[in-house]
């Protein structure tokens, strides 16, 4: 009979930390490099030069009002109409497209009751600052358009104070 001997168990070498970091480096080295492989693959479809995409430039009528109440916000968008389309004392509209402060909130009012009511809150801002009996003959007196902006802004916000 024959008899075979086995040789002793052997145990694998005890690893230390630094040789267990490499082996783990290593494998994720090669996992990564399979990763970035597949990418390359998955997208090699896509065009490298994207078009160029222009945003169009808005005017500034359509700029959204600061405020959040209707009549806040069409004395906010009549002050823009003044300044977009510029500001005149004589008329409604000259023939430049120049606008009065009533010009200009008729302009942007839906109808002629909203035009009527914006206008009240204009003139009330303007009394409240300024010596005035009527909007036209206010406006008359003023010797450049800020004063009207002014009142404009200072009207906005007197609507916005009573939510309306």
């Amino acid at each position: 009979m024959t008899t075979t001997t086995l040789a002793p168990a052997t145990r694998p070498p005890v690893l230390t930390l630094d040789d267990r970091l490499t082996l783990a480096s290593l494998a994720m080295d090669e996992k990564l490099a399979l990763a970035g492989l597949a990418v390359a693959v998955n997208s090699a479809h896509i065009p490298t030069e994207l078009p160029e995409v222009t945003v169009p430039q808005l005017p500034q009528t359509a700029m959204p009002a600061p405020y959040t109440t209707p009549f806040a916000a069409l004395l906010h968008q009549a002050s823009i109409r003044l300044q977009t389309d510029g500001w005149t004392r004589e008329c409604l509209v000259d023939e430049q497209g120049r606008r009065c402060p009533i010009g200009a909130i008729r302009r942007e009012a839906d109808s002629r009751w909203q035009a009527d009511d914006a206008c009240v809150l204009l003139l009330e801002a303007i009394q409240r600052h300024w010596q005035a009996e009527t909007i036209p003959s206010w406006n008359a007196q003023q010797s450049s358009v800020a004063p009207v902006l002014l009142a404009f802004d200072r009207a906005a916000e007197l609507a916005h104070q009573r939510s309306i």
